[in-house]
Parts: structure tokens; C-alpha cells; sequence
């Protein structure tokens, strides 16, 4: 019986729903009138239900399509900007003992190297990840109760916020590990993380377990709903996600949105990221043999009916796609992206070569952070190291409340152009420099607030004397 206020698993991701969801989607394909009606209630840009945006998804008429990728720019605009936040992702280690088959670190691939980073080697590749000019990072590691405990995640944090070399810091580590408890979602909370992210792979429950042969993350039931158990535990800001191939897209993508409603319902607050890999090969693992691959026109649509379903929460893309995936992708929906990225324990001092290889997955956009930031500026969008929301407590609800009122912008575009400026100062090349400078002088007059602007105009003249560090 499908209930999205139950905390059980199998009650708010309920097969049956998302079925029939599929054959009302099936059944509507056509029906231009209710596609129409679905697209007018998106305007209003408070989103739609699971079961119309599966109905958008199906709809293969062009016209219709074309809609709806300038409704999702629209929204996208309208509650983002043209503001692209940057991270990049910290493995940890890769030690693991699940059984999981779409993923290199499975405890029987004796191929892969088995690699844990010493408090002294994170230290060194943070330095080096903060000699890049990033600020906001992304804890990986595989789930291992004696490499990778929670005490380890933990010593691990706090070395990493202690870290400030040259101007370098890293400000807001979010953290990607496996499912744990109401506990220890309260320690992760009280070691300061910003998002906590967990992807569930699929949202099909036969298939999930067959995925997941052994090892603790192939409880279904657990894996599902540990996001209530973050909340629980405080943190009100965590980030969901599928990987798109490993299931039929229309499931995974209904049950994705599914999900998202049920923490609304369920919390007053959705997700604050909602993250759209797909399956890319890496050591041991082979694409082809799986059957549910997502070709790129499905693959752009699936993004921008997400975008207009859940207007208000921020779209991660990582350097799994290739930079010409990820234009088009900025354009429908994609708020947050990874730069400069290495997926291997250890990547960034230390580049892997083919016959000491660590890594989860074959990076297919292989540019410098710099060269990002410079294809961002090109494309005229902003690269924003900013991570003051998490900083000033405006989290979960919070965040939300002043993103749906307009009010972020007061913000988040002043903080966008102040990272940028720290960026351009301490870590750009002289010609990505003066692209960035003019981009700031002429979005500096478009911030709402008077106050505000001048505000950040005085900040920006204090970096330019060479401190650092201001937010609003």
C-alpha cells in the first residue's frame, strides 16, 4: 500500500504505485491536453506529482519536448541563476566488503588496488585539491567496518578542516558513505558536515537485491531509509540519487521522485541535491553487460522534467559525462558540478598510472579545474566556491524557505562572485583572471538588494587587498 509519509521502505517507494504510475504514463503519452495542463501547472514553479512527470517523460511529441526543456531552463534560472557551484570528490579509501556487481570495489575483484589514505595523506591531497582552488569536497569510501569505521570518516573530517594553506580552505565537506545509524548520523552532524549523500542505485527492490548479493548493503529496506535516519539524527540537508543504468529509466526515475516527495511529506523538506550518474565503465566492470543502458536524448530529458518536478533542489553532475553532456546539461537543470575530478584514493598527489589502479570509475572529462572554469565563463555561467549557506545555518528548511521566496538571490550572487574572486586572485591563469574580473564587474549591478551590492562591492575591493572569507 504506497503511503509517503510511511517510513517504510516498501510503503513510500511502493512497486505497485510506480507500475501503475508507468501504465498511466503509457496510457497519456498522447494526450496532448493533459501534457499541456501538466507544463502549465510546472510554470507556477512549485513542481509537479511523480505520476505527471512520468507522463512528461513519456511524451514523445517534439513540440511538447522542446516545452519542456525551456520550462526547465526557466525554472532553473529563475531559482539558480546562471550560478554552478563547484566541488570535487575526496577518496578515501576503497576497501570494501560488499558484493555490489556494477562497482570495482566489490570485495572479490582482485584486480583493483586496495588503498586507504593515512591523516597524513589526506593532508596532502587536500593541500593539493585547495592548491586547485577548490573549497567544498566530497567524502567517498567504500564500506569496510575495520578499514573504513565511522571513527575513521570522523578523524578524517577534522583533519580536513584544519588544513589552511596559503589562502587555501576547505569549507564545507560533504560526505558520501554507506547507510549507518540514527547515531551516528547525529556525530557526522555534530563533525560539522554539509550534505550527507547516499545513493540508492535502484529503486527496484528484486533487482536491488540482485545487485547487492552480499554484504549489509544489500538490506533493501536499510539502504532506503537511511535518509530518514540522517534526518532523524539532524541532518537536514542530504542529497539522493540512482545510477541511471542499472534499472529501466522509467522505474528508477519514478521511484527518484518518489523518494523526494516522501522526505517533503515526511520532513517538511526535500532533498537538498538530487545527483543523475550513470553507469560508466571502470576496473572489472563492463558496461555492455548491462542491458539498461540511457542514450543521451533520454538521458537530457530525464534531467529537465527533474529540474521541473523539483524546482527548488540542486542537480550534481559529475565527470562521468564528457563536456559536451555537460553543456547541454547546465542548460537543463544542473546546478552543481565537479571539476579537476580523480576517482582514485589518492589522485591528486599522486596521478595513477594503468597498472596501479584504484579508481571507481573511468573520468571522462579529463580538464583541469581551471579549464572548467574557464569553459564556465565562456558559457557565461558563474563558478561559485561559495559554501555560506551551510555556514550561516541556513540548512534544510531554512534554505529552502529563502530559495522558494526569492531571497536567496540576495545571497547567493553576491557569494557566487566573492568565491569567484577569491578564485580569480589566489589560483587562476592570467586569461581565465580577466575573463572572471569582467564577469564580476558586470553581474556586481545585477544584485536585487541595494544594500547587498554595495555590500559586496566592499568585499570584493577587501580580497582584492588580499583578504579573504567574507559571506553573506
Amino acid at each position: 500500500m504506497y503511503n509517503v509519509k510511511s517510513k517504510i521502505a516498501e510503503e513510500f517507494i511502493c512497486d505497485s504505485e510506480i507500475r501503475d504510475t508507468l501504465q498511466y504514463a503509457v496510457a497519456n503519452k498522447d494526450n496532448r491536453e493533459l501534457v499541456k495542463e501538466i507544463l502549465a501547472k510546472a510554470r507556477e514553479c512549485k513542481g509537479i506529482s511523480h505520476r505527471e512527470a512520468a507522463v512528461l517523460l513519456e511524451c514523445n511529441q517534439p513540440d511538447l519536448i522542446e516545452e519542456m526543456f525551456g520550462l526547465a531552463r526557466h525554472i532553473k534560472h529563475r531559482f539558480y541563476g546562471n550560478r554552478i557551484v563547484m566541488f570535487a570528490p575526496l577518496y578515501l579509501s576503497n576497501y570494501c566488503v560488499n558484493g555490489c556487481v556494477y562497482c570495482p570495489y566489490h570485495a572479490k575483484n582482485k584486480t583493483i588496488r586496495r588503498k586507504k589514505l593515512s591523516q597524513e595523506e589526506i593532508r596532502q591531497e587536500v593541500m593539493a585539491l585547495q592548491d586547485m582552488g577548490h573549497k567544498r569536497l566530497a567524502l567517498e569510501a567504500g564500506e569496510h567496518p575495520l578499514y573504513n569505521p565511522l571513527e575513521y570518516i570522523l578523524e578524517s573530517i577534522k583533519t580536513i578542516y584544519s588544513i589552511k594553506h596559503k589562502n587555501g580552505a576547505i569549507r564545507r565537506v560533504n560526505v558520501n558513505i554507506a547507510a549507518t545509524s540514527v547515531e551516528n548520523y547525529r556525530r557526522l552532524r555534530d563533525a560539522g558536515i554539509g550534505t550527507y549523500i547516499l545513493f540508492q542505485e535502484t529503486y527496484n527492490k528484486a533487482n536491488y537485491e540482485a545487485l547487492h548479493p552480499t554484504g549489509p548493503k544489500s538490506n533493501y529496506a536499510y539502504h532506503t531509509e537511511a535518509m530518514d535516519r540522517a534526518m532523524q539524527g539532524g541532518i537536514d540537508d542530504v542529497g539522493i540519487g540512482v545510477l541511471f543504468g542499472l534499472e529501466t529509466y522509467r522505474y528508477d526515475f519514478t521511484g527518484l521522485l518518489m523518494h523526494a516527495e516522501h522526505l517533503e511529506a515526511t520532513y517538511g523538506v526535500g532533498p537538498h541535491t538530487i545527483s543523475v550518474p550513470r553507469l560508466c565503465m571502470a576496473d572489472d566492470i563492463d558496461t555492455a553487460d548491462f542491458k539498461n543502458a540511457v542514450p543521451d536524448d533520454i538521458f537530457f530529458r530525464i534531467v529537465a522534467i527533474i529540474r521541473i518536478a523539483v524546482p527548488y533542489t540542486g542537480m550534481i553532475i559529475s565527470t562521468r559525462e564528457s563536456q559536451a553532456c555537460r553543456a547541454r546539461l547546465l542548460e537543463l537543470g544542473i546546478s552543481q558540478m565537479s571539476g579537476g575530478s580523480r576517482t582514485s584514493v589518492g589522485g591528486y598527489v599522486q596521478e595513477e598510472s594503468a597498472d596501479d589502479n584504484s579508481a571507481q570509475f573511468d573520468v571522462s572529462d579529463h580538464r583541469t579545474l581551471d579549464q572548467v572554469v574557464e569553459w564556465l565563463l565562456d558559457l557565461d555561467h558563474i563558478p561559485s566556491f561559495c559554501t555560506a549557506c551551510y555556514r550561516e545555518g541556513r540548512t534544510g528548511d531554512r534554505f529552502m524557505t529563502l530559495l522558494k521566496s526569492g531571497q536567496i538571490a540576495n545571497c547567493c550572487l553576491p557569494n557566487a562572485l566573492l568565491t569567484l574572486k577569491e578564485y580569480l586572485k589566489d589560483y587562476a591563469s592570467p586569461q581565465v583572471r580577466e575573463k572572471g574580473e569582467k564577469m564580476i564587474r558586470r553581474l556586481l549591478s545585477d544584485i536585487p538588494n541595494e544594500k547587498a551590492r554595495s555590500k559586496a562591492g566592499e568585499y570584493l575591493d577587501f580580497i582584492e587587498e588580499g583578504k579573504r572569507d567574507f559571506r553573506f
